[in-house]
């Protein structure tokens, strides 16, 4: 199965959803874009490696709750970004005529940091999406069975640029505000 997986470093649609955000993440745009490149398709090789492939509509939600999931971070300039990151995505789907994908798009975003298996409405595509970022977020540390040489490729091809290490300064300070809370975005 890993002879299939490869690694994009263009994707014309993320690029298409990326591109109006990068006035308001500004210098950390290059880390955030690829974020999203990496989770993305670690999320599509690990369907691909339980032995299933995603659908175009399935792989446009995945990418469009990607762009989103985390831009709270920016648009409220918050570390509590989970609901913040919504109204940009709500937006978005009511614009692109896709209000119909709103609630699994939405859990998709609210549900990513989520510590424990996700279980509910959608779960199948938010399980994966929550699995997809936490093979990017943990400094792929949790892999979900992806091959090494996948991983060396897609860290070789999309570098971190500073992206876990923003992400540090941010909840420092955010940690200094709020010692009582100091990760609002993570759930049991």
């Amino acid at each position: 199965m890993t002879e299939t997986l490869t690694v994009e470093t263009h994707i014309p649609f993320l690029e298409e959803l990326l591109l109006p955000w990068r006035g308001v993440i500004k210098d950390d745009y290059q880390g955030y874009r690829n974020h999203v490149y990496r989770m993305v398709q670690f999320t599509f090789a690990i369907k691909h490696m339980q032995g299933g492939d995603l659908s175009e509509e399935d792989k446009k939600k995945i990418m469009i709750a990607a762009v989103f999931h985390d831009i709270g971070i920016w648009v409220k300039d918050t570390l509590d970004y989970l609901e913040p990151s919504l109204p940009a995505a709500m937006k978005y789907l009511e614009e692109h005529q896709m209000a119909h994908d709103k609630d699994e798009i939405r859990l998709m975003i609210t549900e990513h940091h989520k510590l424990r298996e996700y279980k509910g409405d959608y779960q199948k595509m938010v399980e994966l999406f929550r699995k997809g970022d936490l093979v990017d977020f943990s400094l792929t540390m949790v892999k979900f069975n992806l091959p090494k040489s996948y991983i060396t490729e897609m860290k070789n091809a999309l570098p971190n640029a500073g992206f876990h290490f923003g992400l540090l300064k941010k909840g420092f300070k955010w940690f200094l505000r709020h010692p009582i809370n100091p990760v609002p975005m993570m759930k049991w």
